[in-house]
């Protein structure tokens, strides 16, 4: 099999060294995802705004790498505040609520102050 490289053109994945997802086999491993908009490299100021944006470039990269979101398995939020989880949960809900992949929060620092959510899943192929 052979592994498959998928990115969003965002300008942390060459400065970092890391991949927006990869693909191995029927699995597709995205990374944990920020809410920039990539293509005015800006953020929102609210978090449900962030959670968002996030999820949008989610969905694409699972798409590029040929998924779709109902394929997710595992979803791992990071907040940097808890009192940010009924504006994340209010956002990925609309996503996932016919999917309920397993999911974890946990309430932790960012690379950046700007920053106050992090989306990461793992999706794998249906049969």
């Amino acid at each position: 099999m052979t592994r498959r490289l998928i990115s969003t053109g965002s300008p942390f994945e060459k400065v970092a060294g890391y991949s927006r997802a990869v693909v191995e086999g029927d699995m597709c491993f995205v990374a944990g995802t920020t809410g920039y908009d990539y293509a005015r490299m800006v953020m929102p100021e609210t978090v449900g705004e962030q959670a968002e944006n996030a999820m949008g470039t989610i969905a694409r990269a699972l798409a590029d790498a040929g998924f779709d979101l109902a394929d997710v398995v595992r979803a791992n939020y990071i907040v940097t505040d808890a009192a940010h989880a009924d504006a994340v949960f209010a956002v990925v809900g609309r996503y996932f609520s016919g999917i309920r992949p397993a999911a974890t929060m946990i309430v932790a620092g960012l690379i950046r102050p700007e920053m106050q959510v992090e989306i990461e899943v793992t999706a794998k192929r249906r049969a």
